[in-house]
């Protein structure tokens, strides 16, 4: 006979996991529209209230070349307030338990991000990233893999030395929308050069979608052989194929117990145009169309992780709720389906029940609950042909 028990099937598929919201940052880089501070608030707060205890704020990089995070200082200032800490009190969260972070690719926005700690207002983790295919990493640093690893080596030195955790972020893992196919053993020896040089932990990033569900597990498998502690890795899945959900249910089997997501599968590349005029982003984009470019969807993603009965923290029906508002915040229709259709409930949507389903039952002189007719054997026999031991 078969197994049946999931768990058992996948022993290392964890009962608990993290889901960090990235919706602020990478989320919002992709508009071409500048998104209010207020409505920045707004979402950091609700996000938090739901259940989110890892959320990227905002990108400390140049607000020249990327103009929505030109009000980086404010949110910070807003997240540190103690208003804002009253507010988490009254709704029973513990402040201490959030973990803010900003993303800084170069030095001067780490430099930047150790002047707002001193101010009291900077940030908890930081972010570098490389990529194994040095083509796309020159696209998004402007320098080369050698240069800006000992850059990044440097700068979790001064992070260290602030009070500051470095995310290490390698990308092209599965591929490179510039130079093409990569090697997944290059993604495992750059993890472990972020930890020699004193990372706290690995974002493992599929940034553009390329990884399919076999190659994650394949992979996840690899890092956790070399690396074990799970504490250390999180994975990052942007959708381009439809194909992401997937890829969190194989990390899952693999033992990853850290994701990122974004509400309504926002993000991608950083905008070129805002508002009514071009900028500079990261140049050209890398892909010919915006919709079908973002994270994994966050709504989708807690209502595929709750109904597997794996725990999570956060308040899934006000997570959807706040799915339906972003839509009104970007003006077109995102990605979630959840948001639209809903959780798989319990209980039913008897709304949608056509009526005298019981009158007819007691006409026809069945019992309530009855599926079968009243002259057939409790339990079918199925043909000797179809048996799994014909």
């Amino acid at each position: 006979m078969s197994e049946h028990d999931y768990w058992k099937i996948f022993p290392k598929m964890p009962k608990k996991v993290t889901i960090g919201d990235i919706t602020i940052r990478d989320g919002f880089q992709h508009e071409e529209k500048f998104i209010s501070t207020a409505a920045k608030i707004f979402y950091l707060e609700e996000l938090i209230f739901a259940g989110c205890r890892y959320i990227e704020v905002t990108n400390l990089g140049s607000s020249y070349l990327m103009p929505q995070f030109k009000d980086a200082e404010e949110l910070f200032t807003h997240l540190r307030s103690d208003r804002f800490k009253k507010r988490c009190e009254k709704k029973g969260v513990n402040y201490d338990d959030i973990c803010l972070t900003a993303i800084t690719i170069r030095e001067k926005a780490v430099d930047l991000a150790i002047q707002l700690k001193e101010k009291g207002i900077g940030p908890d983790r930081v972010l570098m990233m490389v990529s194994t295919e040095e083509e796309h990493h020159f696209a998004n640093s402007g320098t080369t893999l050698p240069n800006y690893w000992k850059e990044s080596e440097r700068c979790i030195k001064k992070c260290q030395d602030a009070g500051i955790k470095m995310c290490g972020t390698v990308s092209t893992i599965w591929g490179s929308p510039i130079g093409g196919a990569t090697d997944m053993k290059d993604a495992v020896e750059f993890s472990k050069r972020w930890l020699e040089i004193g990372a706290s932990d690995i974002e493992h990033a599929d940034h553009d979608g390329s990884a399919s569900s076999h190659e994650v597990y394949r992979y996840f498998s690899m890092i956790l052989d070399e690396m074990p502690d799970t504490r250390l890795h999180i994975a990052h899945f942007h959708e381009t194929k439809r194909m992401a959900s997937a890829s969190v249910l194989a990390a899952l089997q693999a033992g990853i117990t850290n994701f990122e997501a974004t509400l309504g599968g926002l993000g991608g590349q950083p905008a070129n145009f805002l508002d009514d005029s071009p900028t500079r982003g990261t140049g050209e984009y890398y892909y010919d169309d915006p919709r079908y470019v973002g994270l994994v969807c966050l709504e989708d993603t807690l209502v595929q992780i709750d109904e597997m009965g794996i725990e999570h923290g956060y308040d899934v029906d006000r997570i959807l709720w706040l799915g339906k508002k972003m839509e009104k915040t970007i003006g077109r229709r995102l990605r979630s389906e959840a948001v639209v259709n809903g959780r798989t409930l319990k209980e039913g949507h008897m709304q949608y029940a056509r009526p005298n389903l019981k009158a007819l039952k007691e006409k026809l002189k069945e019992k309530p609950g009855q599926s079968f007719p009243q002259d057939w054997p409790e339990k079918a026999k199925l043909p000797e042909k179809y048996s799994s031991t014909s």
